[in-house]
């Protein structure tokens, strides 16, 4: 079985958030498994790329923005990554160092889409399935079906995975001259609110979709970003599979990111000297409980309720807790939270920014890590948390609803359901209790290790989902 993924990120090439994570690894994961999996993404001028070697395999041009460009299909020598991984290059538009933000990232984009379809048409290439990630794939589903073109392309069944529905990719219908020749009939595959909206493209024309939790699958329904009727008419074809994380990465046993290494059986002693160091490093105490956040500062994780939160508690439980933020996003929550800096020097410390080494060693390092998001398709952070041990503290949406059982209901997390800042406050408190009682918190450390949250039970699913597309005389 042949797939091939799309996406804009895929770690460690080009990551910003999430999906860069899961399109790291999942192919890795499939390819263990049996499936020969790719990956396609836009070219990158980043430190991957420079150290890295690759073949060019494939030189020709196609039409967008209703101008002919020359693309060039370079692909890795080595197959480090665990599967085959091929980049798209177009020279002032897919050889930029960022991945976002470029103001004709609409053309970066869909260029990089119509180089993909236009290579494996014009070669002998044809998967068995095309497995497109969020709305920067999200037209190819569209064009494989009804552009004039590629219409040969139309029986490989696609998959659309949405990673965070609140992107969608919208352009105004006067770039419709950026995408090559369609079916103008075909015209309201691609509309929803009078603009061309990519991932409602990919919906409506996928053969399937999936969600990376379950429960996200439910909530589109109701909150999408104006796309809730939608996902309520195309539901039955939608999957929800919660994400996996690689334990080959993310593994406290062999990280060689953290300051010490430790398994289910030295968790404690193995922890207490990751924090110790972690905490000399900020300039505060490792004898206390140590809270984390690690993500984006947007409204999106509820990082608004960070400074306020962090300060009640630090004055609430006075001497009792510290704390430590790791991210960037918004500016004035930056500012709010760097303020609090100067107030409790020795309780609190932040990095504004993203430093993946330094996540490593927050996560080994901290006793919990809260997650006030209000949006959490999937969530990695609460599973890489209890993979090295350090018990997610979280407002229970998405996939954090999926994925973390409050220990009052025998499991191993702290859940709220309103997303507010006493609630934050109070969660806070009970990770406090808990963190009392050493012997408790030792068989819930080890608890939380021991669970399985790898790709190979997600990789599995998918593997089944593939199976129920394919076309026989297509294989």
């Amino acid at each position: 079985m042949d797939v091939i993924h799309l996406s804009a990120e895929c770690y460690p090439v080009a990551k910003v958030g999430g999906l860069g994570d899961v399109v790291g690894a999942l192919p890795k994961y499939l390819n263990q498994a049996g499936v020969n999996a790719s990956v396609v993404l836009p070219y990158y001028d980043r430190k991957f790329v420079q150290e890295n070697e690759f073949d060019e395999i494939f030189k020709s041009s196609a039409t967008a923005a209703g101008k002919t460009f020359e693309y060039r299909v370079l692909r890795e020598k080595t197959r480090k990554l665990g599967f085959e991984l091929y980049l798209i290059y177009i020279h002032g538009l897919l050889d930029r160092k960022e991945i976002y933000c470029y103001p004709d990232e609409i053309k970066q984009f869909i260029s990089y889409q119509i180089s993909f379809i236009d290579w494996i048409y014009k070669t002998s290439i044809r998967p068995d399935i095309i497995h497109c990630h969020d709305h920067h794939t999200g037209l190819v589903p569209f064009l494989i079906t009804n552009s004039q073109l590629y219409k040969d392309l139309a029986y490989i069944p696609t998959i659309c995975t949405i990673h965070n529905g609140q992107y969608q990719g919208w352009l105004g219908w006067d770039k419709v001259s950026y995408l090559p020749s369609i079916d103008l009939s075909k015209a309201g595959l691609l509309d929803w609110n009078n603009c061309i909206n990519s991932l409602a493209a990919s919906v409506k024309c996928c053969w399937k979709f999936t969600t990376v939790s379950p429960n996200y699958l439910q909530e589109l329904s109701v909150n999408s970003n104006g796309l809730e009727k939608l996902f309520t008419m195309e539901k039955k074809k939608g999957v929800g599979i919660i994400n996996g994380i690689d334990v080959q990465v993310w593994n406290p046993e062999t990280d060689p990111m953290i300051t010490q290494n430790y398994a289910i059986g030295t968790a404690d002693e193995g922890k207490y000297q990751n924090k110790k160091v972690l905490c000399e490093e900020f300039g505060i105490s490792s004898t206390k409980p140590l809270v984390v956040f690690i993500g984006r500062l947007v409204g999106e994780k509820g990082a608004e309720l960070l400074p306020a939160a962090i300060e009640s508690c630090l004055k609430t439980f006075k001497g009792k807790v510290n704390f430590i933020v790791l991210g960037s996003g918004e500016p004035e929550i930056e500012i709010a939270l760097k303020k609090l800096t100067a107030k409790h020097k020795k309780q609190y410390g932040v990095y504004i920014g993203y430093d993946e080494e330094l996540s490593h060693r927050i996560y080994a390092g901290a006793d919990f890590l809260m997650m006030p998001s209000r949006v959490e398709p999937c969530g990695l952070n609460q599973l890489y948390a209890v993979r090295y041990g350090t018990m997610p503290v979280v407002h229970s949406t998405g996939g954090l609803k999926d994925t973390v059982i409050d220990v009052d209901d025998d499991g191993y997390g702290i859940t709220y359901d309103k997303l507010e800042v006493q609630e934050l406050i109070n969660a806070v408190g009970r990770a406090l209790n808990i963190y009392k009682d050493a012997s408790s918190m030792s068989d819930l450390r080890k608890k939380m290790m021991s669970l399985d949250f790898s790709w190979d039970r997600s990789a599995k699913e998918y593997i089944d989902l593939y199976k129920s597309l394919i076309i026989p005389h297509a294989v």
